[in-house]
């Protein structure tokens, strides 16, 4: 069940109505029953795989709390800890990367002239499996660090890691920030109602309006690259940078705000990231949950950046190849994972020849102009890297790349009849100029929330007549400028594929 479906627009009203209305012993069963069959909408077998990790990780969580309790030998709990890990990464290594496993290993023996086959893990990949699997890690590591206490009430256990809104694309929530919400009382309070309807409102305005009008172009574009110009090509990068943001960004608000409606605080997973001034800045502000989640169980064990700068390389590498393999089973994912690792190292060395260079030059790091030419470089370089993320493969970001730099095609991208003065092919000027009026307000809307202005809280101190215009114009903005129809197919968000 989509969140821009019809089906979800019946669903959600009717679960929230329920969920107050309901005494409060029956409110978490009303919301596991109502979470379970919002996974089994897409297909109901799905509800076996994420049952066993539930009974798999709930029952790890106690017996590691047991021993704790019984101050048996660390080795014991190690031992459940690692039984708990095995399952669960087991289980995504089986679904997830089987495959190109073992097409890696099959190529890999190509090299050396072997040949072998090997059985063909065909297998349909559930919804969210990547989402739910590393909640269920994060909570076994809390109670094994002694952060939290395993939690007794299997029912409420399986309710956090399955909690509809979040369950197939997040945020990846910690057990210390969703588990004591599902203990405490939500009482209807209508300006949580309002606040919530209004975040989902604007979800839903980045992926109809804005995603969705995107990626006409950008799949377009990406499908059939060889019948266009490397300017063309260009023009589709930078947009999937605002495709995936707004997609994935649209997504993570409908979800909060529908928690939020409910009386539960989620996780924000962005925080205007094409503000940030480097890529360290840019991925302390996106996807939020994922990055301090690889940050605090990834990075922090293997060191850090306490023991010596090469250390310090090796563990940003690491942890952003593997946060690469985490998005998808390719060897293009886990390459924009690394470029993303490498600019960060490669700002670290240079750090000093740049301040340097700054000093000499008599460059102004205090104004506004050096701020946005940081930006500007900045969105470069996460954008090349977001063409191999784009890519269906490592060997078509390459093949797009030679293509690209072979037939720039300036005379045919700039073209002096168009009202844009370019060629906007396969976008009709109308949704070019909606787009970017969409990516203007988003802008605007990120720069203010970066200066940590709450929005809503301004929108609230203005008169009544005014509210009530910004939030028709909202749902106008929808309805009138959402890419939807008698001819349109509900479009899956991008990170439901991981």
């Amino acid at each position: 069940m989509l969140f821009n479906s019809t089906g979800f627009l019946i669903f959600f009203p009717i679960v929230a109505l329920g969920y107050f209305w309901i005494p409060r012993r029956c409110k978490n069963l009303w919301l596991l029953g109502a979470s379970y069959y919002f996974y089994a909408s897409w297909n109901p077998v799905y509800l076996l795989l994420i049952l066993a990790t539930t009974v798999v990780s709930w029952t790890v969580g106690i017996l590691i709390d047991r021993n704790d309790r019984r101050n048996q030998k660390e080795t014991r709990k190690k031992w459940c800890l690692a039984v708990g890990i095995l399952w669960n990464l087991g289980v995504l290594f089986f679904f997830k990367y089987a495959a190109f496993a073992a097409g890696s290993f099959v190529k890999g023996l190509r090299l050396f002239g072997l040949s072998v086959k090997l059985p063909v893990f065909d297998v349909l990949l559930p919804v969210g499996i990547s989402f739910y699997t590393f909640q269920a890690l994060g909570y076994l590591f809390d109670v094994y660090r002694k952060k939290i206490s395993a939690e007794r009430n299997f029912l409420q256990y399986a309710l956090f890691l399955s909690f509809f809104p979040q369950l197939v694309a997040g945020p990846i929530e910690r057990s210390g920030n969703l588990m004591h919400q599902l203990r405490e009382e939500h009482p209807l309070d209508l300006e949580r109602v309002k606040s919530g309807l209004l975040l989902m409102g604007w979800g839903y305005f980045q992926k109809l309006v804005i995603a969705d009008r995107i990626a006409i172009l950008v799949t377009e574009i990406y499908d059939h690259y060889s019948v266009y110009s490397g300017m063309q090509i260009l023009l589709a990068t930078i947009l999937f940078a605002f495709q995936i943001y707004c997609d994935f960004g649209g997504y993570s608000d409908i979800a909060v705000g529908a928690a939020r409606v409910m009386g539960f605080t989620l996780t924000r997973n962005f925080n205007g990231p094409y503000y940030a001034v480097s890529v360290s800045e840019f991925w302390r502000n996106w996807h939020i949950s994922l990055t301090t989640w690889f940050r605090d169980y990834i990075y922090i064990p293997l060191g850090g950046n306490r023991r010596g700068r090469w250390r310090k390389y090796r563990n940003i590498l690491l942890t952003f190849s593997l946060s690469g393999l985490w998005h998808g089973a390719g060897w293009n994912y886990i390459v924009w994972g690394l470029l993303n690792g490498l600019y960060q190292v490669a700002g670290d060395l240079t750090g000093r020849f740049r301040a340097n260079l700054q000093r000499r030059l008599h460059i102004r790091t205090d104004c506004g102009s050096y701020r946005l030419l940081q930006r500007v470089i900045t969105f470069g370089f996460v954008d090349f890297a977001w063409l191999f993320f784009r890519a269906g493969g490592l060997g078509t970001a390459l093949r797009m790349l030679r293509h690209s730099l072979t037939n720039i095609g300036l005379f045919t991208f700039f073209n002096p009849n168009s009202l844009l003065c370019i060629n906007t092919i396969p976008l009709s000027e109308k949704d070019f100029v909606v787009m970017l009026a969409g990516l203007f307000v988003l802008m605007l809307a990120d720069g203010r929330r970066r200066r940590k202005v709450n929005l809503r809280e301004k929108l609230a101190a203005q008169n009544v007549w005014f509210r009530w215009l910004v939030y028709y114009g909202l749902i106008f903005a929808v309805l009138i400028f959402g890419v939807y129809g008698p001819e349109y197919d509900a479009s899956t968000f991008i990170y439901f594929q991981f």
